[in-house]
């Protein structure tokens, strides 16, 4: 883990390259078995998959804490951190991950949120003078929304049974994973450990109360019966991940860690092909590739970010 936040002053070392391959193949990997789980999860409303997931992910991520007696409390009182956290990267894109998944297939949809870094790389452009869209990147990002048209650009015509709210609720998952992304950075100092904690503590409160009062409590009642993808969605696909993630945004930066993005439809597709049958058409693998030769662009140019 990086430096903890008593340590002031402190950068964390700069990330190696065998660092970055270890913690970007493990994270894409294990983040992208989210949507083969809320799949076998069945037709348990969004709102009420959201909050199990949440509660579960905290609970895996408060017991590590407990095995190691560290203090759940936030660094210097950062409970806005925590709040703001839960938000766009915990309740609210799992409520559209999973309504997305009731419309689109789960490999189009990891080839749409891969557009992420994308995201992330313009936003950076605009906000971090050492995260500058130098001329591969500014071509990097063009590809990609070029893939992203050919990815859902289709959903527009009538008849061409693509969803449009399946696709456009991706890229709005899309956008709050990025704009979450960025807000890491701006964290002077916090533990990333108990900032992930902190994520699934304020991302399943929330969850659970909309699942409440949106849905109604009579939608727990499918919650046992999905118990097994819902206690892996909960521990591979949340807690595990966000543990290796908040470590890497950290060490690497925001452009570097959405690289995850990059590698998450591959393992997706694979996923999807395997256990849920899906077919692949040849419009998707045309704009995932784009997309990806996109992110590749942006992503693998210039130097490693540091966080500041």
């Amino acid at each position: 883990m990086s430096a903890p936040a008593g340590e002031a002053g402190t950068l964390p070392a700069a990330p190696t390259p065998v660092f970055m391959a270890t913690n970007l193949l493990v994270c894409s990997m294990l983040w992208s078995t989210s949507f083969l789980f809320i799949k076998l999860s069945g037709d348990i409303n969004p709102f009420v998959l959201a909050a199990i997931r949440g509660l579960i992910g905290a609970s895996a991520l408060a017991l590590w804490f407990a095995v190691q007696a560290k203090s759940f409390r936030p660094d210097n009182g950062q409970w806005h951190h925590w709040v703001i956290l839960g938000a766009l990267n915990g309740w609210i894109p799992n409520v559209l991950t999973a309504h997305a998944l009731t419309q689109i297939g789960t490999a189009p949809a990891a080839m749409i949120q891969a557009s992420g870094p994308l995201i992330v790389a313009v936003l950076s452009h605009l906000l971090y003078a050492d995260e500058r869209l130098t001329p591969r990147r500014f071509v990097g990002v063009v590809v990609g929304l070029a893939g992203m048209g050919i990815l859902i650009g289709p959903a527009a015509l009538p008849d061409s049974g693509i969803s449009a709210r399946g696709a456009l609720t991706m890229v709005a998952t899309a956008l709050s994973y990025a704009t979450a992304n960025l807000y890491v950075r701006s964290i002077r100092q916090a533990d990333p450990a108990r900032l992930a904690l902190g994520q699934q503590i304020c991302s399943a409160i929330p969850a659970t109360a909309l699942a409440l009062v949106v849905a109604g409590p009579s939608t727990f009642a499918a919650v046992p019966g999905s118990a097994a993808p819902l206690l892996a969605l909960g521990i591979v696909s949340t807690a595990l991940p966000i543990l290796l993630f908040m470590r890497l945004i950290r060490r690497a930066g925001p452009t570097r860690a959405s690289m995850v993005g990059y590698l998450q439809p591959v393992w997706t597709a694979a996923l999807a092909v395997l256990f849920l049958n899906e077919r692949i058409g040849l419009r998707e693998m045309i704009g995932g590739a784009v997309v990806l030769t996109g992110v590749a662009l942006v992503s693998l140019s210039g130097r490693l970010g540091r966080v500041r």
